[in-house]
This record gives structure tokens, sequence and C-alpha cells, in this order.
């Protein structure tokens, strides 16, 4: 059985989820939120971040990690604030001896949903349904939970992998 925790990063919410895998079986564990305080400093949220990434791994003991890489385009300054705190993120997960695998929002919606332009509601939707949820998580976690699923599909050698070689995009479509 294997234990992985997958994040969606975030300066003022950070997703969490973790799964369990058991052969083909995908088991829910754990998922919520790390969230900092807007009135902040950027060091005090980077702070929050990585003691709360750091308090989910020594709670929940998990194996593997999978983070979302995140694509911001519109605001030059946004995106260095969420690469910040990706990297908090990514230290957190480090510090903790965790394996670490990386995704596209692409590749996340293409493993949960079957299609990469999936809508947010569709990836809520599908993580409730794999996991056999009895409610629908947040946004954040719903996110979180649908890292931690690709990687289960995938691992390090599989979703990982894609876009490094000969696979393609067609309409929001990962091919060979």
């Amino acid at each position: 059985m294997t234990r992985i925790l997958g994040i969606d990063p975030g300066l003022r919410v950070t997703g969490f989820g973790v799964i369990e895998k058991a052969g083909n079986q995908l088991s829910y564990v754990a998922s919520g939120c790390i969230k900092s305080k807007e009135q902040d400093s950027l060091p005090q949220r980077i702070a929050t971040l990585f003691k709360g990434i750091s308090e989910v791994i020594a709670t929940y003991q998990p194996d593997e990690a999978a983070v979302e890489i995140v694509f911001v385009n519109v605001n030059p300054q946004s995106t260095l604030l969420l690469g910040q705190a990706r990297g908090a993120a990514l230290s957190a997960l480090v510090h903790g001896g965790l394996p670490v695998a990386e995704y596209t929002a692409l590749q996340v919606k293409q493993a949960v949903v079957g299609h990469g332009k999936a809508a947010k509601e569709q990836v809520q939707h599908m993580v409730v349904r794999l996991l056999n949820l009895g409610g629908t998580p947040t946004a954040d976690a719903a996110d979180a939970l649908a890292c931690a699923i690709c990687h289960a599909h995938g691992g390090l050698g599989g979703m990982a992998g894609l876009g490094k070689g000969a696979y393609r995009v067609r309409n929001g479509r990962l091919i060979g």
C-alpha cells in the first residue's frame, strides 16, 4: 500500500489531499486547506505554508508526494508570488523526506476527468466518484486530491513523464 500526498499550491490557500493506493484501489484518507492570513507579510505566509505541510506530513505519514505545476501568465507579480508559495511547498515536502512528482494541470485533468480542458466542477465531481466520497471537497482540496490520483494512476514513470516524450496535446487530450 502506498500513501500519496497531493498538493495544490497557493499563497492564500494551499489544498492538500491524502489517498492510499492498494493495487488498483484508491481510498480517501484526508484532505483540507492550509490558509494564510491576508494581513501577514510574505515571509509569514511562506512560514505558515511550510509549517502546515510539515504538520500534514507528520500527521498522515505519506510515502510520496505530488504537486501541481502552476502557470499564471496574466499578472507577473502574481506569478512570482505563486512561485514562492510553490517553492515553500516543495521545500516542506523535500524536508519531510518525500519523493516529489510534479504534474501540470493538463496532466491532472487528463488523468482524473479524461480531458485536459475540464472545468473545476468536473474535477471535483470525478474526485468524489473515484474516491467514493460522501460530500464534495472544496475546490483547492479537490485539486490536491486530483493531483494525488494522477500520481497514483501513473507514478513517477507514468503521468510525470508525459510531455517529456512522444506525447502531444490535441483538443485538450494527451495523445501518443
